[in-house]
């Protein structure tokens, strides 16, 4: 087409028009923002009144201010929900009232031997006062115990009438809830309340679950969500009866696993604030949970919820878990599930212990019978006894619908294959999880799929399936071109020991990309095919089709792992009641098992400290202890505005020369050290000064055993603590002296373990090779170059 004539200043003119009206209109389209106030001390209404005083002050009349408000963070600290245009949020941010604003913005889930795996027996040391222990839950929501609600439920097409419980929060045993506690057990739709009972003078809450609420602040359900605390997606019963469920003997699946399931403690009581819905778990909803859960009285939070996490001012996890901090309670996150890839942690604030996940000593595994008599095996979970001895076996090549199709038949894809050659056979499809429910609809009977990813992890089919990797992949390839009549059978999954604890594939990885100076995560705790208790709403495996269903199902992620921390934290502080957030988080930290980086090259950036051992974390003799204070500091040492730390904590602005500048590498008492490499060429040097409190006998000696890794010289100044009384505080200096490693190499192993006659306090001590990170990335961009 010739362009001869053409008036190119008009058509730059004319996009220059529309790219200046396309931000005009996107500053003035309306999002949802939350916005931090000054930490006045008033009441809930005069804070209330606050927030649409604002408002008006942006808005035409006092009933627009009305409607643009969604809701008001009163209890735990001041702020609001609004639904603003871009230009507003800007006009708010420069107020002098407002210290914060940011764009609400959606996170998503980090989706019986477990127990006694980490050393925690039916027969571990127990208090009275681990009744008066609350576990408050974000989640989905949870399946309650009470018989008294029997609500009509929509399970497909079909209109039937279910009993909604989980004997995981069985009331039976329990008094009313600890005077502490503030919250609310409402009745809501197909949700009965908690259970209660009329005493003589009063009415008082006698159960398990004793608080349950709900959030979905944008209002915008789709048709699947419940508005009210009742769990149609199973994740949040079963971490909640992971950390707190009552023991419930023969759990099983379809006769898997069969046991007794328990949660760390059975006797706490257990609050959920349903944050998560079919669209995710928005920033709104999640900081409305920590309102209410701090005021409530919950003494530990587990949260299985994650994203990418931003600045720790402006991330509402971080946000949220700080508030909960200063009041003492202790927010438990999980990692995340984006490993192995390095930097990938989430829920990464030095205020939150962070949870990675690990196996347990026993995997789910089928047994594949071919036609020629070779038996294969396979790992997954296949809760069906086969009706045949044999089946007729394809490759989805094989049963393509034509030529055009077979690349994406061999990946079993939709609309890939033709169902007059699938139906009544077994399958072989490549890389494809979710096979299982395309061969059923087209009237297979089942999958065997070849895959190198997450072989460690046992997933749930509809019809018997099983994963094998690449080698055993091209055996049955191998087998079914090599006969016309080719047949196979799945079996029934059954467990078999394996060697343990190794970290799981998909746990997300360190380096901590928030701060170069913490080690994330801190700590790991099993997360592979847990079984926990579950909802009767959905099948296990909540694929379209699927008809199986049960009390208990098997999960994986570390969203699993993250309530056996919560459930050992709680145990621990049903021991210790006064203990501060940190002082525990130390607890736990300084005497978990210790991993072997031979197994787990990614060593501390995959585990943290090692796996969880609560019954150790009661007795450990010393703590690295910290209080809100500490954490300004350290933000401070980290460079963040001075007005982004007063938004944190309620106030215009803070004073960060007020603040000691000789504060070592970190600015903290963490209980873990980590040394980021500054150079390849010189040693780089880091100091950490440290502090521990005597939580052992008041008479005790501690003498400092070093290990420390080639080219790495590691200096403790004093080498022995002597303490005369309870609760006595010792400091002492770490210096740490650290030669140039290979670029191949990203992190080193030291430690650090203070140890008497009766205690070992053990901290890890990484060396980070941040060069090594960013060699990788400027290659990875190359990559993307040349491409």
């Amino acid at each position: 087409m010739s362009t001869k004539g053409f008036n190119h200043g008009f058509l730059l003119a004319f996009l220059l028009l529309h790219i200046v009206f396309a931000s005009v209109l996107a500053a003035n389209e309306n999002d949802f923002y939350i916005v931090f106030m000054r930490d006045h001390p008033m009441n809930e209404r005069l804070k209330i009144e606050t927030h649409l005083n604002v408002l008006s002050s942006l808005k035409e009349s006092e009933n627009d201010a009305s409607k643009s408000h969604v809701y008001s963070y009163t209890k735990s600290f001041n702020a609001f929900a609004a639904k603003l245009s871009e230009d507003e949020a800007t006009k708010l941010s420069s107020m002098d009232e407002v210290v914060s604003v940011f764009r609400n913005q959606y996170h998503k889930l980090h989706t019986t031997r477990s127990w006694d795996f980490i050393g925690l027996t039916p027969s571990s040391k127990r208090v009275k006062a681990e009744s008066d222990i609350i576990v408050g839950v974000f989640d989905t929501g949870i399946m309650q115990e009470s018989e008294l609600c029997r609500p009509l439920i929509f399970v497909g097409r079909l209109q039937i009438r279910i009993t909604p419980t989980s004997e995981s929060f069985t009331d039976e045993g329990f008094g009313p809830p600890p005077r502490k506690w503030k919250g609310s057990c409402p009745k809501a739709a197909n949700f009965s309340g908690c259970n209660n009972y009329f005493t003589i003078n009063s009415f008082a809450s006698r159960s398990k679950l004793i608080g349950a609420r709900h959030y979905k602040l944008d209002n915008q359900p789709n048709p699947s969500d419940i508005l009210s605390p009742i769990d149609t997606n199973g994740h949040g019963t079963h971490t909640s009866s992971t950390a707190t469920g009552s023991l419930i003997p023969n759990a099983n699946v379809f006769g898997l696993a069969q046991g007794t399931a328990r949660g760390a403690v059975p006797s706490a009581r257990v609050a959920m604030y349903k944050i998560c819905w079919s669209t995710g778990c928005s920033d709104m909803d999640i900081l409305a949970a920590f309102d209410d859960a701090i005021h409530d009285g919950v003494d530990v939070i587990s949260l299985s919820v994650g994203g990418v996490s931003g600045l720790y001012t402006q991330d509402s996890i971080s946000v949220g878990s700080f508030h909960a901090t200063r009041k003492g309670v202790l927010t438990v996150a999980s990692a995340g599930n984006s490993g192995p890839d390095a930097g990938s942690v989430s829920n990464h604030a030095p205020w939150i212990l962070t949870v990675a996940a690990n196996g347990i000593d026993r995997q789910f595994r089928s047994k594949v019978d071919l036609g020629n008599g070779v038996t294969l095996s396979g790992i997954g979970v296949s809760t069906i006894e086969p009706k045949q001895k044999l089946y007729p076996f394809a490759s989805g090549v094989d049963v393509a619908k034509d030529s055009d199709n077979k690349d994406l038949a061999r990946y079993c894809q939709q609309d890939s294959m033709d169902p007059k050659k699938v139906k009544g056979k077994i399958i072989y499809c490549e890389d494809s999880r979710g096979s299982d429910s395309v061969v059923k609809a087209l009237g297979g009977v089942g999958t065997v799929i070849k895959t190198d990813t997450y072989l460690d992890t046992a997933f749930l089919y509809i019809i018997p399936s099983t994963v094998v990797d690449t080698a055993n992949g091209e055996k049955l390839n191998q087998y079914i071109n090599s006969t016309k009549t080719p047949s196979a059978v799945v079996h029934k999954s059954e467990g078999v020991k394996i060697p343990a604890p190794v970290v799981a594939s998909f746990s997300s990885r360190g380096p901590n990309s928030g701060s170069k100076h913490i080690l994330k995560p801190d700590i790991t705790a099993p997360g592979i095919d847990i079984l926990a208790s579950y909802t009767p709403l959905k099948s296990l495996t909540g694929k379209e089709g699927d008809t199986q269903f049960s009390k208990f199902n098997f999960m994986s992620g570390t969203s699993m792992s993250c309530p056996h921390v919560a459930g050992s934290a709680a145990y621990v502080k049903s021991f210790h009641p006064d203990w501060s957030p940190a002082a525990i988080k130390s607890a736990l930290v300084t005497t978990a098992t210790q991993m072997n980086s031979k197994t787990d090259k990614d060593a501390e950036f995959a585990y943290g400290s090692g796996q969880v051992n609560p019954a150790k974390a009661i007795n450990p003799g010393l703590v690295y202890d910290m209080d809100d204070t500490s954490y300004i500091q350290f933000l401070c040492h980290e460079q963040y505005k001075e007005a982004d730390i007063g938004g944190l904590i309620g106030q215009k602005n803070v004073n960060c020369s007020q603040f000691v500048r000789e504060n070592g590498e970190d600015a903290l008492n963490y209980p873990t050290m980590q040394l980021a490499l500054r150079s390849n060429k010189k040693t780089t040097t880091g100091n950490f000064w440290r502090s521990v409190t005597n939580v052992g006998p008041p008479k005790s000696v501690y003498n400092v055993t070093i290990k420390a890794p080639a080219g790495v010289k590691i200096v403790v100044k004093p080498m022995s603590l002597s303490f005369t009384k309870a609760s006595e505080k010792k400091s002492f200096k770490v210096v740490v002296k650290a030669k140039p490693i290979s670029k191949n190499v990203m992190i080193l192993s030291g430690s650090l373990t203070w140890k008497s006659s009766d205690y070992t306090v053990r901290s890890p001590i990484v060396i980070y090779n941040q060069l090594a990170e960013q060699d990788m990335e400027l290659e990875e961009s190359d990559l993307v170059k040349s491409q």
